[in-house]
């Protein structure tokens, strides 16, 4: 068995930003944080070197878009561990989020995690982005994903409903890469297309979103 008093250990501290971001819903922040730092090397969700910086680097990371969703059903392709979509299930109890990942152990870890922490908003489907459907589409879909948006949004665009919208994480690199997937963005219909910078002056590193409307 892991020793989880020294994976503790190397937890980064809390910042103190965290209280803001995540209001009255911080302690469950911290209890999932906690789970993740004794568990997500074991489960293969995050690597042994991100415990000296899981907060910034990952949490609040990923609560910061807690603001851009609206009351509706979202979908998180590829969750993963949870990023983003059991942090903004924890943020957003008002938002009914739909977690997607294909892998079984993953999918154990994000239905085990949304049952101990009472996220009732949290619905977990174990499948692929393209073999997944919803008769109604989705309200938002949200990645975090390294995949560039020229493979990014044939997996995500489908899924939307049409006025639905896109919202994925991206890196530095990310208008080389609306360039690059112009024919893409033309073939799903996608409008009004942004890149929003998030957190300048709250996190250490800003987090940039991708956001366009499906038509």
């Amino acid at each position: 068995m892991p020793d989880y008093s020294a994976l503790l250990a190397q937890l980064e501290t809390e910042p103190t930003v965290a209280t803001k971001l995540f209001g009255d819903r911080v302690d469950v922040a911290r209890r999932f944080t906690a789970n993740l730092a004794k568990h997500g090397e074991e489960y293969g969700l995050i690597g042994p070197l991100e415990l000296p910086r899981l907060w910034t680097r990952h949490i609040l990371n990923s609560v910061i878009l807690a603001p851009l969703f609206h009351v509706g059903r979202v979908g998180d392709i590829g969750s993963g561990a949870g990023l983003p979509g059991l942090v903004l299930a924890i943020a957003r109890p008002d938002v009914e989020f739909v977690l997607i990942e294909p892998m079984e152990r993953r999918v154990t870890w994000l239905n085990d995690q949304a049952a101990e922490l009472g996220l009732g908003n949290v619905t977990v489907m174990r499948g692929r982005a393209e073999d997944v459907g919803f008769t109604e589409g989705l309200d938002q879909v949200t990645a975090r994903a390294v995949s560039a948006l020229s493979k990014l949004i044939p997996l995500c665009a489908p899924l939307l409903r049409p006025g639905g919208e896109l919202l994925l994480m991206k890196g530095s690199g990310v208008t080389a890469e609306i360039e690059a997937a112009q024919k893409v963005i033309r073939k799903f219909k996608l409008a009004d297309v942004e890149v929003l910078e998030l957190g300048e002056g709250v996190l250490p590193e800003t987090t940039r979103v991708f956001r366009a409307i499906a038509m």
